[in-house]
């Protein structure tokens, strides 16, 4: 549970950073629309994530993370791997 907490916190970071939202708008059903994130802020927060992370995010993963929520399960999951 920390670990999740912390990973949330840093995608909260680094989506406020791009997007300029307040996090207390971050809820895991806040979509990308939500926030009028355009398609390069979501490169960018992609890009963002693997250097956080140390991981590659596939195109094809890319395209199933449609909300907050997916972006932190799947990060989540992918750390847990």
């Amino acid at each position: 549970m920390e670990r999740t907490k912390s990973i949330e916190q840093t995608i909260k970071g680094i989506i406020t950073g791009i997007v300029h939202c307040n996090e207390d708008n971050l809820t895991p059903q806040t979509t990308w629309k939500d926030l009028d994130a355009d398609s390069l802020d979501l490169v960018q927060i992609l890009v963002a994530l693997e250097d956080a992370f140390g991981i590659e995010i596939s195109d094809e993963d890319a395209e199933t993370l449609t909300n907050f929520g997916d972006m932190l399960n799947y990060i989540d999951r992918r750390q847990a791997s």
